[in-house]
């Protein structure tokens, strides 16, 4: 059993986020294994292809392998705060890229040889020498982002939105004790401390720390903790509702209709304003609006005004269209 001991200080500082990098390592760590996920499937050609990238996989050389556990904080810095995907990750790739060398070599040379059942590979220890690792790790996770995973991002965030979203109305019935403690079977909450079941035992005080809640998406359904690094306490378990059909990427649906108006359909199943689906997805406004505007011509998407906004939702052609798209 691993606990977190709290205090009142960490309860009011605790928020959630999901984390891009976490999910791209987990997305990462699947394509190199030649994996599959339990509801998202196979990664795909272009995940694989950018493994051949040299800074892709220098990133590979600091994951774990079968029956270890150690990763190194650093790959995953908390999440901030930014409103759009996109400027998540890359608050969390400057972050990367400004990791000292001092906490590098602590975490890549010294953690490493405690946690893993292997010696470190013989590039990577040159490159953490060289004092070009973080810039080169900073930049092979934004070429797998980019190759494997931005098209198909904003079905899998709004995934992540719902679930906080649940969360926050847990919070507002029940408080924070009761979304601490149903956040998984495994994670559990005893009044001045979070206890998380894991292959590894431990206790750490985390009083007066930030705490962020992760909801996992594609790390789904694992759970994972993270506590080296001073003053960083980031707690990731699984997201609800994968597995229902609204958490899968419009990738099948893209060219039929386009990356963009895929994303847009998905994400319609709720009837959204223009301005709140710039924001969800990372277009902007008016490149949101130029794809409604086709869509609606094309019959796939509805428009009702409610006092100042246009409410725009898919139409029962369209979810045909998806659930085709799905299917095959």
């Amino acid at each position: 059993m691993f606990t977190l001991r709290a205090d009142a200080e960490t309860v009011a500082r605790t928020r959630f986020s999901p984390s891009l990098a976490a999910e791209s390592l987990a997305w990462l760590k699947l394509t190199a294994d030649a994996g599959r996920h339990p509801v998202f499937g196979d990664p795909g050609p272009l995940a694989r292809a950018s493994l051949a990238h040299p800074d892709v996989a220098l990133l590979l050389d600091l994951l774990p392998r079968a029956g270890e556990v150690y990763t190194p904080d650093l790959l995953t810095p908390p999440p901030g705060t930014a409103a759009r995907p996109a400027d998540l990750l890359d608050e969390q790739l400057a972050r990367i890229e400004a990791t000292t060398q001092d906490e590098l070599e602590e975490q890549v040379f010294g953690y490493t040889a405690v946690h893993w059942h292997r010696p470190l590979p013989i590039g990577a220890r040159r490159v953490v020498e060289s004092g070009s690792m973080p810039r080169r790790l900073a930049d092979g996770l934004a070429r797998f982002w980019r190759d494997a995973l931005a098209d198909d991002w904003a079905v899998l965030h709004a995934v992540a939105e719902r679930d906080i979203a649940h969360r926050a109305k847990t919070i507002a019935t029940h408080g924070v004790g009761a979304a601490l403690a149903s956040l998984h079977p495994a994670i559990g909450w005893a009044g001045d401390a979070i206890t998380l079941a894991a292959p590894f035992d431990g206790e750490v005080d985390i009083a007066g720390r930030e705490l962020v809640l992760a909801p996992g998406v594609l790390s789904w359904p694992g759970t994972s903790v993270q506590v080296d690094v001073p003053g960083q306490v980031v707690l990731g378990y699984p997201a609800l509702g994968i597995g229902t059909g609204a958490d899968r990427p419009p990738g099948r649906l893209a060219p039929v209709v386009g990356t963009a108006r895929a994303a847009l359909l998905a994400d319609l199943e709720t009837a959204r304003p223009t301005a709140e689906l710039a924001t969800r997805t990372g277009y902007s406004p008016a490149t949101v609006s130029y794809h409604l505007n086709a869509l609606h011509r094309a019959g796939l998407v509805s428009k009702v005004r409610d006092g100042r906004y246009v409410l725009y939702r898919r139409t029962a052609q369209a979810v045909v269209l998806l659930e085709g798209a799905l299917s095959r």
